[in-house]
């Protein structure tokens, strides 16, 4: 029977890391924290459960991946964050496809995601993340903010759905915003990015909008659809507004 590894990505996640811990326990091998340098009790709690702790403080999370694969010692990896769980459709699928003893034609598993946003607002849309891999055929993680695998073959799709809680309150959504705009900024700005000016801002505060209450469907969820997409027209202006910083220091020379 295979064996796997399952890698959690957290950084003061005490209110959340023994749920995602606990949704693995039952398939896993082994429980890998990768922690961003966490000042609450996310390690203490990992560490009652039983978790393998690495500290690993750095901001791209590919590179936090990467640790994981590093660290990680069996032919399987499942990678969650510590916002995330595993239903039970989804662990019966990974017994019976990744564990069980059945010749497996893929080199790796997507899984399908359903996010909740500010506590257990179920958001309409299903997103799909490649997240489970057979070791010798992941090559690497990469991109400093929306890493993606590389992987050297074909890729199946489990039953079941990775539950995502994001976004648990205001304050976490405010905070995030802070720290992910400037990598993000930094990253246009370095791609050589066309000079901000009024309408950019209007347009990409607008198509952010429009992307997550209609085409996304956020209205479906009501209130906290409408504040999601509020939200992420704000993230937008925050991340521009950096950029335009940038931009000012550099031509103002």
């Amino acid at each position: 029977m295979n064996k796997l590894s399952v890698v959690i990505i957290a950084k003061n996640a005490e209110t959340v890391i023994a749920d995602s811990i606990e949704s693995v326990r039952g398939f896993a091998s082994e429980v890998i924290v990768i922690d961003d340098g966490s000042t609450d009790h996310t390690v203490e709690i990992a560490r009652l459960l039983e978790a393998k702790i690495y500290e690993h403080r750095e901001k791209s999370f590919a590179e936090k991946r990467n640790f994981g694969l590093k660290k990680a010692k069996y032919k399987w990896i499942f990678y969650i964050d510590a916002d995330e769980r595993t239903t039970p459709d989804l662990v019966e699928s990974i017994k019976k496809q990744v564990l069980g003893t059945n010749k497996i034609e893929f080199a790796a598993f997507a899984v399908k995601r359903k996010n909740f946003y500010l506590g257990k607002h179920e958001w309409p849309q299903i997103e799909t993340h490649t997240r489970v891999f057979d070791r010798k055929f992941l090559k690497k993680w990469q991109g400093d903010l929306h890493e993606t695998p590389v992987v050297d073959g074909a890729i199946g799709l489990l039953d079941g759905l990775l539950v995502h809680y994001t976004h648990q309150s205001l304050e976490a959504m405010i905070e995030k915003t802070v720290e992910w705009s400037e990598v993000e900024a930094k990253l246009r700005f370095k791609s050589g990015h066309p000079r901000m000016s009024s309408w950019r801002f209007l347009r990409v505060m607008m198509t952010a909008f429009y992307d997550s209450y209609f085409r996304q469907a956020g209205y479906k969820a009501g209130t906290a659809g409408l504040i999601e997409s509020i939200y992420q027209s704000y993230s937008m202006f925050i991340t521009y507004a950096r950029l335009w910083e940038m931009q000012e220091k550099k031509f103002s020379k």
